[in-house]
């Protein structure tokens, strides 16, 4: 990266807000160090931990405020209420020009309004749609919406393979990324009207998305497609499974090793194999969930971050302004504009 770029972070944002997003920062500085941050927040408490980091205070700004949004407001009441807080203030330094991108590890559901009032959706766009990536056994896969829009129908899941697509070039930098919509089965007459409406649209020619067709919740793990699109309320119940599996799995692991002397004794010999494992499924790896349609790059850290999985984020974000992706997805919009939309509603799903 050569070129500067301004990054908002609602510093007060955070289970181990402010200490977590400084630390993050001045971690993430050495991976962009073109990077320079304005911080909002409490200046009282940002200002003796950038007194102690001395590379990042010469490249960071502290714009003070008071206010903050708790864990659990309710988003039509921050948005209400918190104009002065540091993640609104944070955003609208975003839509002013003021910064390319905004982190924050605050309240999701305020993020999300807040946003979207103050960012807008880009043009052509109906419905913000959170993504996130993960590993997976070919690598690293992108699943969209994860939470953001409970319902969706065909030109909504159309909308998010384009914003996914660009998201897994942009981030994770694959040149050709294959586009699957989950659902209960390969077949072209399983699902909904959503899923099979969606479909039809992304097989036309000119969509410019590599799709490869309807994929099934073991296709997940399987990384048998680079990005997974599908509607929220099932995005989220897949995600928050595969998180409580990896858990079961650790403490299963853990409870094997402790079982006797023997399994003791081979966790030793065993210990470099097991490190390797934890890197690899380490969730600081896989932080900074994305609010994709938003006129403006707006990532969510998770509320528990520590320090190196806010750099992730505060990377998340970076990679999406350097690599261009709002103009990509403005590109790719006027592709999917005229692609043909389904004439008659589809017969009633076979599962």
């Amino acid at each position: 990266m050569s070129e500067r770029i301004t990054i908002a972070l609602d510093a007060m944002g955070g289970d181990r807000a402010p200490d977590m997003v400084v630390k993050g920062a001045n971690i993430a500085l050495q991976r962009f160090p073109q990077a320079e941050f304005l911080l909002f927040g409490a200046e009282s408490r940002i200002e003796p931990l950038l007194a102690k980091l001395p590379r990042l205070k010469a490249r960071a700004t502290i714009r003070h405020t008071d206010e903050a949004i708790s864990g659990d407001a309710k988003p039509t009441v921050a948005l209400r209420t918190g104009r002065r807080s540091s993640m609104r203030l944070a955003i609208d330094a975003v839509a002013a020009g003021e910064a390319h991108c905004i982190v924050s590890a605050g309240n999701t559901g305020a993020l999300m309004a807040m946003a979207k009032f103050a960012l807008r959706m880009l043009p052509g766009i109906d419905r913000p749609a959170m993504a996130s990536f993960f590993p997976t056994r070919r690598g690293e896969s992108v699943m969209l919406d994860l939470g953001a829009n409970i319902e969706c129908d065909a030109e909504n899941l159309t909308q998010f393979a384009l914003m996914g697509e660009v998201f897994a070039r942009t981030v994770l930098g694959l040149l050709n990324p294959t586009v699957g919509l989950l659902n209960v089965g390969s077949e072209e007459l399983k699902g909904n009207e959503a899923v099979r409406g969606a479909a039809l649209r992304l097989r036309a020619p000119g969509s410019g998305i590599r799709f490869h067709g309807f994929v099934e919740g073991d296709d997940i793990a399987a990384g048998t497609v680079d990005v997974v699109v599908t509607d929220g309320f099932t995005g989220n119940v897949a995600v928050k499974t595969a998180e409580g599996t990896a858990r079961l799995f650790s403490d299963f692991l853990r409870g094997a090793f402790r079982h006797s002397l023997t399994a003791r004794v081979g966790y030793i010999f065993a210990q470099p194999a097991l490190r390797k494992l934890r890197e690899r499924l380490d969730p600081r790896r896989y932080n900074g969930a994305v609010l994709l349609g938003l006129d403006g790059i707006c990532v969510k850290s998770h509320g528990g971050s520590d320090t190196l999985a806010f750099a992730n984020a505060i990377g998340v974000a970076v990679d999406m302004e350097v690599n261009g992706f709002l103009d990509q997805i403005r590109s790719g919009l006027a592709r999917i504009s005229i692609l043909p939309r389904p004439q008659d509603k589809p017969q009633s799903a076979a599962l």
